[in-house]
């Protein structure tokens, strides 16, 4: 298993544990999928999160159209973020249910 596959491996055990509800995005040259989507989909206590997944070190390796479809993310009052530990999750959905 690549190291990006295992690091989605356990941030969507984490996200289960936690009660959320997620989706793996499979990339590449899908012509029915729209590009640059982040790699999860996640619906936590009503809110819409998108993370795009990278490895320790590969966080900058964002595309630009990935940056973008995260921003408008964020423009539409949901969470997107990059992500590359488990713990940078947990922080997220405890950010996510602060008023």
């Amino acid at each position: 298993m690549q190291p990006e596959a295992k690091l989605v491996k356990q941030i969507r055990s984490y996200l289960t544990a936690e009660g959320a509800w997620s989706a793996k995005i499979h990339g590449g040259d899908n012509p029915f999928q729209e590009a640059g989507l982040p790699d999860l989909i996640v619906c936590y206590r009503g809110r819409f999160i998108g993370l795009e997944v990278k490895v320790l070190g590969e966080e900058k390796d964002v595309s630009p159209r990935q940056n973008l479809v995260l921003r408008r993310v964020r423009e539409a009052g949901g969470i997107g973020e990059v992500v590359s530990s488990v713990r940078q999750v947990e922080k997220i959905l405890k950010r996510s249910t602060r008023k």
